[in-house]
């Protein structure tokens, strides 16, 4: 079942939480996030990201890309499945995709409760990592959703050369350019622009005007609540915004 639920973001400055300022919105999900030009759907061959019908664990080859799933987790008592790289596990898809289609990328686990605490899956643009020049596109999209009684809060997050350590800028890295996320039970397709991702206050150095999305690593979904049990799949993801 696909949800209808109509959600907004406010574009620039009015994206971050709390504030009330009443400039341009732009819909998250639903039909009129395909009809402004930060949201229209690329051709396949042109802005697919990821559409997991391998069934493996790497990206669609389209446009110089090609990368590889991954999953991640901290050290102090979170635990995620598939298992993290750094534990030898390998990703792999699980049946039941978005839209009918065979497979989804899902993880699943509970995160702990010390003070710096994630878990999450994401991908890379390159194999090998690398930064992607994705100027030519205006945001990404994907459907999402969680399994029944585990958390709806999840964060977009995608590296840039400040954020990322390869990128050699950041001096405190990983407060990726991103977006907060409340999942449904049901798979809802999810449109963001790049103008709307935001860096979280209060740690990470350097803190940017925006995201360089020339230089971009990848893509990640990441869990941070103390705590929380949480099953999370996500499918389809693209590029949009093609001239």
């Amino acid at each position: 079942m696909i949800s209808k639920t109509n959600v907004w973001v406010v574009a620039g400055l009015c994206g971050l939480v709390g504030l009330g300022c009443g400039t341009k919105r732009f819909p998250v999900n639903g039909p009129d996030a395909h009809q402004l030009p930060e949201g229209k759907v690329c051709p396949p061959t042109e802005g697919m990201i990821s559409d997991n019908e391998n069934g493996a664990n790497t990206t669609n080859t389209y446009k110089g890309r090609g990368g590889y799933w991954y999953a991640f987790v901290d050290d102090k008592g979170s635990t995620v499945t598939p298992m993290a790289g750094s534990l030898g596990g390998t990703f792999q898809m699980t049946e039941g995709g978005a839209k009918g289609t065979k497979y989804a990328a899902r993880m699943f686990g509970q995160v702990g409760s010390a003070d710096v605490i994630f878990a999450g899956m994401g991908l890379n643009f390159l194999d090998p990592k690398g930064d992607y020049n994705a100027s030519a596109y205006k945001g990404v999209s994907f459907w999402a959703k969680k399994a029944p009684g585990t958390t709806p809060n999840v964060r977009l997050k995608i590296p840039d050369a400040a954020t990322d350590p390869e990128g050699k800028i950041c001096t405190a890295c990983f407060n990726d350019f991103g977006y907060d996320l409340k999942l449904t039970d049901d798979w809802v397709e999810y449109t963001i622009p790049f103008r709307s991702m935001k860096q979280i206050k209060g740690w990470g150095s350097p803190h940017t005007k925006g995201i360089d999305s020339s230089k971009i690593y990848g893509m990640q979904w990441q869990v941070n609540e103390p705590g929380a049990k949480f099953d999370v799949w996500v499918d389809e993801i693209q590029f949009t915004g093609c001239p």
